[in-house]
């Protein structure tokens, strides 16, 4: 059958390379995930500004789309295969026959109605491709693949190449499938690859990349080199630092794989969702149902990107790996677009939610990527934590050459000449050294001491108090940029 004689990606890159070494699945998964952030950041360097609707490249991946900044899903056209496509009936049950062969699936899928930038494709159960994770990017710039395989021992692999011929290898092999599958989409996709000439990528491209590598892979390196030191005291120290350096950690391992396996059906279904929303002939109230579908794809999705990152330092002992990203930020800018999001997860709640902030916010040294996440997480777990009727206060303070962010309970009570008394405290399991479980709400989310490493990662440190009439009292400092510790502290 045609699926066993075309060969997968990972046998393309491996016949046209010197040796693509198998190694344990963190290790290529984390070669995967360093090689994915570089690319996109290489991705944002180099396309060109103007409209995002004009169209200045193709990624063609799997099994779920790769890239979430606006700049990229508005300039790139997407292509998605995955081996277990999300089924379309289940939203759209007005539109399609109660079975579908695979290429008349593949025809509604890449329908241009549906999604002028985003489309996706199946792959056959026997295909090897599903067990590969793989990504195609053709701009005017360069071409790139990158593949991680999965192979029948366990082992996996991560290869990538700039080379034109191996990545047009690549493109025929895929192609080939598509091909098979649909025939018309193949040729508009094949002319559009064509548009991006084969040709040897610049080579300050391809070291541009390389020095995004070095910076991702380095800083891990650097860390425990700091925090072991050199000759006999490594060695004294190393038993203490990392005493399960050689052995695996299951809670870890597990968290990982959880947090994997539950995001990339979520992010299928979140792509599926965003393009059924771009349709013009919905009714209103599907309309609304769809959003609503796509915020808590959203929700789950953040929530499993902060149980990855702990999982991940927790890996690599890495707290202050994340400190050499650190960089001056707009606190205002990131409250601007979080405060409202957090009013919604505390309205869904019956909760209501109050913030607090000085008429002008100072320059915090963070991580603008993470903190957002960090603390829409921790309001998240707050709000899960509290009875109906309750009210937030969130306080945002300078102090000192810090900025304080405080959240803090405050319980109503019927009767106005009474203080109001707040709840039985929510009862919290541990599940492992990471997690913890809430029975009342079957909320699983990070435990305290992992919540603190994230703020350490990012630069900032959290305080929890359980104080007497306010239950639990949450504390945050961010450290402010050196030019405004002054003005900050005149206007405290």
């Amino acid at each position: 059958m045609y699926e066993w004689i075309l060969p997968s990606l990972s046998e393309i890159l491996a016949e046209n390379q010197s040796s693509v070494a198998e190694c344990s699945p963190a290790k290529a998964e984390r070669q995967w995930r360093v090689s994915l952030a570089a690319t996109e950041h290489l991705l944002l360097n180099t396309l060109a500004g103007g409209s995002r609707n004009i169209t200045q490249g193709l990624v063609l991946a799997a099994p779920a789309p790769l890239f979430s900044q606006p700049k990229l899903t508005q300039s790139l056209q997407t292509v998605t295969f995955t081996a277990k496509p999300f089924n379309p009936l289940a939203l759209m049950p007005f539109q399609m026959p109660d079975t579908m062969p695979a290429a008349d699936y593949a025809n509604a899928s890449v329908n241009k109605e549906i999604a002028p930038h985003e489309s996706v494709l199946p792959l056959l159960p026997a295909d090897p491709l599903g067990a590969e994770q793989f990504c195609l990017v053709f701009t005017d710039k360069f071409r790139l693949v990158l593949v991680l395989a999965t192979h029948k021992n366990g082992k996996k692999t991560f290869s990538f190449s700039f080379e034109p011929e191996v990545v047009q290898q690549a493109w025929r092999s895929l192609g080939a499938r598509v091909m098979l599958a649909n025939p018309e989409f193949f040729a508009r996709l094949d002319a559009l690859v064509q548009q991006y000439s084969p040709v040897a990528p610049d080579c300050r491209v391809v070291l541009e990349f390389s020095q995004l590598l070095l910076q991702e892979l380095t800083e891990v390196e650097e860390t425990r080199d700091s925090l072991l030191g050199t000759g006999e005291e490594a060695l004294e120290q190393g038993s203490r630092v990392f005493p399960n350096t050689q052995s695996s950690n299951p809670d870890v391992e597990l968290l990982q794989a959880f947090a994997h396996e539950v995001r990339t059906p979520l992010t299928t279904i979140r792509t599926m969702t965003r393009l059924l929303l771009k349709r013009q002939d919905l009714d209103a109230s599907v309309i609304n149902r769809l959003k609503i579908i796509d915020h808590e794809c959203t929700e789950q999705i953040d929530r499993m990107e902060l149980l990855f990152k702990a999982a991940e330092l927790e890996t690599t002992a890495s707290v202050k790996s994340s400190k050499t990203q650190l960089t001056p930020m707009s606190l205002d800018q990131v409250l601007q677009q979080s405060i409202p999001r957090w009013e919604q997860a505390a309205h869904r709640r019956d909760l209501t939610l109050n913030v607090i902030l000085p008429q002008q916010l100072p320059t915090v040294v963070s991580n603008p990527t993470m903190l957002d996440q960090v603390l829409s997480g921790l309001i998240e777990n707050f709000t899960r934590s509290l009875p109906a009727g309750s009210h937030i206060q969130v306080q945002v303070i300078p102090a000192g050459d810090q900025l304080k962010l405080q959240l803090s309970p405050q319980f109503r009570c019927k009767d106005s000449n009474k203080a109001a008394t707040p709840g039985t405290p929510p009862i919290r399991k541990a599940l492992g050294q990471l997690l913890m479980f809430q029975p009342e709400t079957g909320t699983i989310s990070l435990n305290i001491a992992a919540t603190k490493h994230l703020f350490q990662a990012i630069g900032g440190k959290l305080i929890v108090r359980q104080r007497p009439h306010y239950g639990e009292v949450l504390t945050i400092f961010l450290p402010l940029e050196v030019s405004n510790k002054h003005k900050s502290g005149t206007k405290s």
